[in-house]
């Protein structure tokens, strides 16, 4: 099973996919957990738990 698959490649087994969809889909969900991080971070220090 390979990890990600080239365009170029006939395989059925892999995870990733060497495309615009998969790119997108990778910096939405890196941005979402950056603002959920950052959301935690100031409600610590807003309710004084650090």
């Amino acid at each position: 099973m390979s990890f990600i698959k080239e365009e170029n490649e006939k395989t059925k087994d892999y995870i990733f996919q060497k495309d615009d969809t998969t790119k997108s889909t990778t910096l939405f969900v890196a941005i979402v957990l950056v603002i959920l991080v950052a959301g935690v971070i100031v409600s610590g220090f807003y309710f004084d738990w650090f």
